[in-house]
């Protein structure tokens, strides 16, 4: 029998050890993960904020390693919850259950290979040169530098960490002095592997209770068939409506004509003069052919395209077969084996890219393809640069029949339920509806709102089994500390023109200016696009006396910071405000939503997405277009409310969310505000909040 306390006890010890109070919330979430981690049965947790999340998972996380002596993989989305944890919540914590566990529970952050130095890559001289034509000289200067501080500091750190480094260096230097997982010789090939960072990194991973990752690491751990995380039965992902977008990302592949460029020249010497022009010029016809087109969807494959693509296949395998494979020191030294290295890992990853988009277009019937090809026209500097990529169409199957089918799953977020369930962002993870959960149905055989691959290769380059094993879970909310009702107005501006494409309304305007008057400044703006944000910054500070930040005018996080310690600032931006500030008390009471977020009509991924759902008989624009908007404005209220004193508005500036059909499964999304369409109550409401001292 065990002797270790049960979870709840362990919550209470801990709690108090930390200074803080017991929350129902906490308590309910921290007996479900526990539960759980008991029947092997998957768990998805909607934890609002102040609910102490963190707490409720690592706690029967602990209990379960310590017992059991098997280590738990937290996963987050984010850096910055990756600090939290390893700097203050998981230190603390294990200071606190020493007593009670009779030892101190071990913990670790994991990265991927390339955000560790490469020792054999610095010490070998085997860092490319970049290419002269696409940088300017200011660029080279800096590089420079920036890999010669990069070498001395090799003696100085002790984990080779890329965030351990103050200050940081650019994405190009860093890429001189790391390798990604493909290029590295492996410990068995080099002969830097006892001193290895990223060896080290893991080794001591291998050895503690908990291990701190990242969704892409865990994505490529699963679908791998070497280990890269430490053996394990529990993995809990943080931060999991972010889920499916990293590893969309991960799966993600591009071709350019500046990439071909920079492959052939990473094989440098390694290949003859005519094998090397032989690539450069099948890369550079592919970008001539990508110049002429528009950025769009590609449902076919254009007129000229399958003879290049062919072409540059035939080319990128011709000269990795001119390389040959890989030879281990005692044959070369390491200085060639890691060219070698280097260069085939770049030719079978741009070959490997080539074959993916030509396979894609094999399957006639475009509902049922499992990739979306597109062309982009991405901005570099003053250049545009046309760049073919593609992307899975769902990550569904993948994470159902590989993360899923290894470990027991704890998701859990401050927004998992959209339109009052957990069933959009179980679809998306490959997760059997609630509906048909609920009713006995059977597991893992509810249909995919997106087709998934049967058979056969994935995106990822791995095979996925026909048929689906049983899955079982469970969805609990946790609900929240807030009174929202009596600490939070919802106040959408039913009367103000639908939101256009052009510039904001003369009337949005002049409402966004008398909600921000109103409030004293104390403004969270937050906007679908860059150019609105700039739009309304540049139009608001002419016509309030408070200080007005626009994203873009310094970094992010120095922003914040102003906006924080100001509490008549305002700070207006995009995207990354939407979901990443946390800013309690009086700076912020006021939150604007300039329109609903629903995603770019011309967004190929989406789009496609939404057309396959339709295909297979489903609401396209419900499942895809209103399910992304839903989940962006959960998280953009989400900005008013940071701790139970906090009082405040959200205010929607697009009628659409009172007068759509749509309207009410978009609000069923949103906290229980006390709701209105009464512009007057609100701005004396604000005024009120305005008058009240702090400090």
């Amino acid at each position: 029998m065990s002797t270790t306390p049960p979870v709840t006890a362990l919550l209470d010890s801990a709690v108090t050890a930390l200074g803080g109070s017991r929350r129902d919330g906490q308590v309910r979430m921290a007996t479900a993960v526990a539960h759980a981690i008991d029947t092997g049965e998957h768990l998805a947790v909607q934890a609002g904020t102040g609910t102490g999340k963190s707490l409720a998972y690592l706690i029967p996380a602990i209990r379960h390693a310590t017992e059991s002596g098997k280590t738990v993989v937290i996963s987050t989305a984010t850096i910055a919850l990756q600090r939290q944890l390893i700097e203050r919540d998981l230190p603390r914590l294990a200071a606190a259950l020493r007593e009670p566990l009779h030892r101190e529970p071990t913990f670790a952050i994991l990265k991927g290979r390339g955000n560790y130095l490469c020792l054999n890559k610095i010490h070998s001289g085997t860092a490319e040169e970049p290419a002269t034509e696409l940088f300017d000289a200011f660029e080279l200067s800096r590089t420079g530098r920036e890999v010669t501080r990069l070498r001395e500091w090799t003696s100085d750190t002790e984990t080779g960490d890329r965030d351990d480094l103050t200050p940081g260096v650019s994405d190009r230097s860093w890429r001189q002095v790391s390798v990604t997982a493909r290029e590295c010789l492996g410990a068995a090939n080099c002969s830097y592997a006892d001193d290895c960072f990223a060896e080290r990194s893991r080794r001591a991973a291998g050895q503690v209770d908990v291990v701190v990752t990242n969704h892409a690491l865990l994505a490529i751990d699963a679908m791998s068939p070497a280990s890269i995380l430490p053996e394990h039965d529990v993995v809990v992902i943080d931060e999991a409506h972010e889920l499916v977008d990293r590893i969309t990302s991960v799966s993600t592949a591009e071709l350019s004509a500046a990439s071909i460029t920079l492959v052939a020249r990473r094989c440098g010497k390694l290949l003859d003069d005519e094998i090397s022009d032989a690539v450069l010029g099948a890369g550079e016809q592919l970008g001539d052919v990508l110049a002429e087109m528009p950025a769009r969807e590609w449902t076919r494959l254009p007129s000229g395209i399958p003879e290049t693509l062919a072409m540059l296949r035939d080319r990128l395998w011709q000269a990795r077969n001119a390389i040959g494979p890989v030879r281990t020191p005692g044959s070369g030294g390491d200085d060639s084996a890691a060219a070698r290295s280097a260069a085939l890992t770049s030719l079978e990853e741009t070959h490997d890219t080539v074959v993916r988009v030509i396979g894609n277009f094999d399957q006639p019937d475009e509902s049922k393809r499992h990739d979306v090809v597109w062309v982009a026209h991405d901005r570099v500097g003053n250049d545009t640069r046309p760049i073919l990529r593609i992307a899975p169409l769902s990550v569904g199957g993948l994470l159902r029949s590989t993360l899923f089918a290894q470990a027991t799953i704890v998701l859990t977020s401050a927004t998992l339920t959209i339109g009052g369930n957990f069933d959009a962002l179980a679809a998306t993870w490959g997760l059997p509806s609630a509906r048909r959960r609920d009713a006995g149905g059977a597991e893992g055989t509810d249909p995919d709102p997106l087709p998934e691959p049967d058979i056969g290769t994935t995106a990822t380059g791995l095979t996925t089994p026909s048929d689906r094993a049983p899955v079982r879970w469970s969805g609990l909310d946790a609900g929240s500390p807030f009174d929202y009702p009596k600490s939070a107005i919802l106040y959408v501006a039913r009367h103000l023109p639908r939101p256009g494409r052009d510039a904001i309304a003369p009337a949005t305007m002049d409402e966004l200016a008398g909600l921000v008057d109103a409030a004293g400044g104390r403004t969270l703006g937050l906007f679908s696009s860059m150019r609105a944000a700039k739009e309304a910054a540049e139009a608001i500070r002419t016509r309030i006396d408070h200080p007005v930040l626009c994203q873009g005018d310094d970094a992010t996080s120095a922003l914040v910071r102003k906006f924080a310690d100001d509490p008549q600032t305002c700070l207006f931006g995009t995207l990354s405000l939407w979901q990443g500030v946390d800013v309690p008390g009086p700076s912020c009471t006021l939150v604007v939503i300039d329109r609903i977020p629903f995603p770019r009509p011309d967004d190929p991924l989406l789009t496609a997405r939404q057309r396959a759902v339709e295909a297979r008989g489903g609401n396209g624009f419900l499942t895809i277009a209103a399910n992304h908007a839903a989940l962006l404005l959960a998280q953009g209220a989400g900005r008013l409310l940071r701790s139970t004193s906090d009082r405040g508005v959200v205010a929607v500036l697009d009628s659409r969310l009172a007068t759509a059909g749509y309207g009410g499964y978009l609000l069923a999304s949103l906290p229980p505000f006390w709701r209105t369409t009464d512009g007057d109550l609100v701005r004396s409401a604000l005024g009120r909040l305005a008058e009240i001292p702090y400090g």
